[in-house]
């Protein structure tokens, strides 16, 4: 249906591109503010602006069209999903010893930031197709929906990146309890849960991986090494006390105590600046934009839709309280940016079609469930 479909004007979702522009508006001013005195380059404000610009352009793109075009598209999608991320374990730049670009000249792709996109539509897709007729589902009858899973699991954690793969995990567990499991089922996928954690430690996880844990449950005994990150970085959260030092006054951030300050560790440079009165500010816009986004998912009248949106809004919430909970000491150090808010061209873009979705599901909501 066009877009100039009258009701799909009326059915516009200003409340939740509010949402983002006003978290975009905090990202711009918040790289700017994070970046060093002596940079040289395109600062990543700037670079950050322009993403911003071809999200923004790409949401108008996707609510052009009806989301349930997906359901036939969602293999293709997957299909090339993976064949980008092959093309990136084998001919990718290496950076720091890993392979998870690739370089299109203008842009660095990171394939691992749709991926996660991806799997959102695929799960729903299959889940959508599946009718358990309400008794939920059997252990036989999540093969396929954790085969689709693993495969970009296993190649993301062969980059490696094992962040990013562990979010597709999040993501699958969050979509799967959601289309309800049977007891039996459930009982049997935490025990394999567990099992899979042990054996994980032991043989999967590299020593940087290990070291980064165990620096987590006690990062004072190595400050000035695997637990410097997370050090600088409760300090600049803690030294931000009620009301912050001041825009462009933080001292962790402009004294280039923190690393990773304009990606990772983006939260803590607002918090040392804005204060516990700021950072509860940001807490409320961005946590409404998840609120809002399960609105759009009990309101859908699709069970598609609600697939959908249950998706992306697990996809944007586990990314959000991993980068939070990580920032504040809460848990381990990983490669986590915050959507919308961390530097990161793929991770943006990634984000900001995800949001063209829910928008389009909401748009949509007063057409015939298919």
């Amino acid at each position: 249906m066009s877009l100039f479909d009258r009701r799909l004007i009326q059915n516009f979702d200003w409340v939740l591109l509010g949402l983002v522009a006003l978290i975009a508006v905090m990202c711009l001013a918040n790289l700017y503010s994070a970046m060093p005195d002596n940079f040289r380059g395109t600062p990543v404000y700037i670079k950050q602006l322009y993403y911003f610009i071809m999200g923004f352009a790409l949401i108008f793109i996707i609510i052009s069209f009806d989301y349930r075009v997906l359901v036939e598209l969602n293999y293709t999608l997957y299909v090339a999903i993976i064949c980008l991320l092959l093309f990136s374990l084998i001919f990718g730049k290496d950076l720091a010893g890993t392979r998870r670009w690739i370089d299109l000249g203008f842009f660095r792709l990171q394939p691992s930031e749709p991926a996660k996109l991806m799997l959102v539509i695929t799960l729903a897709s299959y889940y959508f197709r599946k009718d358990t007729g309400g008794k939920g589902f059997t252990l036989l009858e999540l093969i396929i929906p954790m085969m689709l899973a693993g495969l970009p699991f296993m190649l993301i954690v062969m980059q490696p990146d094992l962040g990013t793969a562990l979010m597709l995990g999040f993501i699958f567990i969050s979509m799967t309890l959601f289309v309800k499991l049977r007891w039996s089922t459930l009982a049997t996928l935490i025990g394999s849960a567990v099992l899979f954690a042990g054996i994980g430690w032991q043989y999967l996880l590299k020593p940087y991986q290990r070291q980064r844990i165990e620096t987590f449950l006690n990062p004072g005994s190595d400050s000035l090494n695997t637990g410097y990150h997370i050090t600088q970085s409760k300090i600049a959260v803690g030294s931000g006390l009620t009301f912050g030092k001041g825009y462009l006054k933080g001292t962790q951030g402009h004294l280039d105590f923190l690393p990773e300050r304009h990606t990772d560790f983006a939260f803590s440079i607002w918090a040392e600046e804005w204060g516990f009165m700021g950072s509860l500010f940001f807490f409320g816009v961005y946590f409404s934009l998840i609120f809002w986004g399960l609105n759009i998912a009990v309101s859908s009248r699709d069970k598609f839709g609600t697939l959908l949106c249950v998706g992306v809004v697990s996809l944007i919430f586990w990314q959000a309280f991993i980068n939070l909970a990580m920032v504040m000491g809460l848990l381990p150090v990983v490669g986590m940016p915050l959507p919308l808010f961390s530097y990161g061209g793929s991770s943006l873009i990634t984000t900001m079609a995800a949001i063209g979705i829910l928008m389009s599901v909401r748009m949509r909501r007063h057409q015939a469930p298919v």
